[in-house]
Formats: structure tokens, sequence, C-alpha cells
């Protein structure tokens, strides 16, 4: 697994993560949706950077250009429901993706603090020998990314996997070290401190879901 964090330099990247963690901008609901949709176009651009890319001559009015294209097909993939809004930032940028959605959540069977991570809903396209882009807005344990890639691996084999968070924790980073396929690459926008003892998110941001839909049952 490779990892890749790209807020090591100050960009514009940078003041859209400022602002979705700002409880005093948190409350319009419309511009944090529209900062993931940013920081979902300019994840897009820097994972573009890595995939591979073949040769392609253009003919314009005036001649013939040599350039390239993308080797291979593009999924989407969001996991449900904070990743809808990055999800639209991805898709601006490949806009022939093929695209996919997959509900995860923490299931609490004893109405405490343990949680079991829930893979449910999925429509997902044939994704074999193609590019994956598995987008979620935070990565906490990693458990929820670990279940979403096994449950999709069990009938497809990606070409390349590469995961896009905005913000990390260690203790997930370390998690998925461990759990998936070696030819996945994890993309991160932020590396935050660590977990709580209810695994959520140091400082973090809240909870992504809620922040753009409203709060839920």
């Amino acid at each position: 697994m490779q990892i890749h964090y790209l807020s090591e330099q100050n960009s514009l990247l940078t003041h859209f993560l400022s602002e979705i963690r700002d409880v005093n901008i948190q409350t319009d609901r419309l511009r944090f949706r529209k900062n993931m949709e940013r920081i979902g176009e300019i994840m897009a651009y820097e994972i573009s950077k890595s995939l591979a890319y073949e040769s392609l001559a253009v003919q314009t009015p005036l001649g013939t250009k040599q350039t390239a294209q993308l080797k291979h097909e593009v999924v989407l993939c969001s996991i449900l429901r904070a990743g809808l809004s990055l999800h639209q930032g991805f898709m601006n940028f490949y806009d022939r993706a093929e695209n996919g959605f997959v509900s995860a959540y923490r299931h609490h069977p004893n109405q405490d603090d343990y949680f079991e991570i829930k893979v449910e809903y999925q429509a997902v396209p044939s994704f074999t020998n193609k590019t994956v882009l598995l987008l979620d807005p935070m990565l906490a344990t990693g458990q929820s990314i670990e279940a979403v890639i096994q449950k999709l691996h069990q009938e497809n084999q990606a070409h390349e996997v590469h995961i896009a968070v905005v913000i990390a924790a260690p203790e997930g980073i370390a998690h998925l070290q461990k759990t998936i396929p070696a030819n996945c690459h994890v993309w991160v926008a932020s590396l935050d401190e660590r977990l709580n003892e209810k695994n959520y998110i140091i400082p973090g941001l809240g909870d992504a879901g809620d922040l753009a839909y409203g709060p839920k049952l």
C-alpha cells in the first residue's frame, strides 16, 4: 500500500479544509457540500497524475497532435452517505467514469461503544481490470474501508484501487496497512492527531454526513 499526503504544502486545499472544520461555517450545509466538492476536484486532479496513460493522436482543424489519454476505465465508488459531495467533485473531472455506491455504517449491537461495520446496500458496476477510486471523507478506524474492499473484491479484481479520504487518523492508516491489498493507494487530504475513546477523529470535523445532509435518526 502506498500513502500520499496532499496537504504537506499549503494550497487552496488547505483553505477548503479549514472551512469544513470551522464550527462557524459548518452551519451552512450548502457551503459545506460545495467545499467537499472542491476538495474532491483537487484530489481527483492529484490522483490523475499517478494513473496510467496511453498515446493518442488527435486530429485538429490544422493538423495532428500526439497526446495521451487514460489507459484504464475509471469507476468512482462512494461510501454512503457522507461520500456523495466528495463524489460530485470527482465526477466533475472523471466525467466518463462509471459510478458505484455502497453503504457502510457502525452498528452498535449492545448500545455501547463497541461497534461492527455493516455493509448492506450495494450498486456497483463491474470493475475488473479497471481503476477504482473509492471515496470516503473520514478515515477513522479504517474498518469501513476494509469491509467495503473485501465485499467488492469478492466478485471483481480491479487493476488498481485508489482510496481518497479527506481527513484520516493515524490508527486508520495503520489498520489499512495491515488489511488491504498491496495494489491500493491511499490519498489523504489531512492527517489528524488521533482517535478518541469513541473512535472519533480528533480534532476532525464532526459527522460529515450530518453536516452535509442533516441529522439522521
